[in-house]
């Protein structure tokens, strides 16, 4: 995906690093690889800003694995024979960054992409190496394309779940492009315009920018402070100031 000016003229004019900074894009479209997806070239947008910025990126389709049903991290372990998504986690555990991107159908974000935050879930008991939730210190945000209306709501839910589980979201960590209500061109096809349309390419920018800058400053100062949110010391005893509830 080519930049425009703007685009490129921030990526230049500035004094950042972003060298250290990994991010994962998971482009849940209902296409396998190899299909254009709409969805995936406004991904390419926010990709290929942190590109320019020097950020390790990646962008998989979840529709390419097979990723059971449930809320474990390891579906084998309990009744089906495969499950892809341990080696998808590796990758989500590894990422400063993850984008998830999703096109509407009914109004709604599409099937793999719930099935993607089920499974995203099923981690979150995990704890990290302070004794938060697994998530905590990394960034999250999403990108939606359809032609028919529901941007803002499938950004609620994705954002919702996101932070529900730890992650951090920035201002502005949304970033969506509808074109003429019903049976319209999608976000790629010719002459559908957006590539070209302002307001598309300002928010997936100023998404992209904001992701990036709250990941520098987590990354920096070693993710969100301890005091108040470890689970391991909450169950130890330590009330933070507050009666601790009485496990029995």
């Amino acid at each position: 995906m080519s930049l425009n000016s703007k685009q490129q003229a921030l990526c230049k004019n500035h004094s950042y690093d972003f060298t250290h900074l990994s991010a994962l894009f998971l482009n849940c479209t209902l296409k396998p690889t190899g299909v254009t997806s709409n969805t995936e070239a406004l991904l390419d947008v926010a990709r290929s800003i942190m590109t320019a910025n020097h950020v390790k990126t990646e962008l998989l389709r979840p529709v390419d694995y097979l990723l059971p049903p449930g809320v474990y991290p390891d579906m084998t372990e309990h009744g089906f024979e495969r499950d892809d998504w341990p080696g998808i986690c590796r990758k989500v555990m590894a990422a400063n960054i993850l984008v998830i991107g999703t096109p509407i159908w009914l109004g709604e974000e599409s099937s793999v992409c719930r099935r993607l935050i089920e499974r995203l879930y099923g981690e979150s008991g995990k704890l990290n190496k302070h004794g938060q939730y697994i998530y905590y210190g990394k960034v999250g945000g999403t990108v939606i394309t359809g032609n028919e209306d529901g941007v803002k709501h499938c950004a609620m839910s994705v954002l919702y779940a996101l932070q529900h589980l730890g992650y951090t979201i920035p201002p502005q960590a949304d970033a969506g492009w509808i074109g003429e209500a019903g049976p319209g061109p999608s976000y790629a096809d010719q002459g559908s315009g957006g590539p070209e349309n302002e307001f598309t390419q300002r928010n997936t920018t100023f998404m992209t920018w904001n992701l990036l800058h709250m990941a520098r400053l987590l990354e920096e100062n070693s993710g969100i402070p301890t005091h108040g949110n470890q689970r391991d010391k909450w169950e130890a005893g330590c009330n933070f100031d507050h009666p601790n509830p009485d496990y029995r």
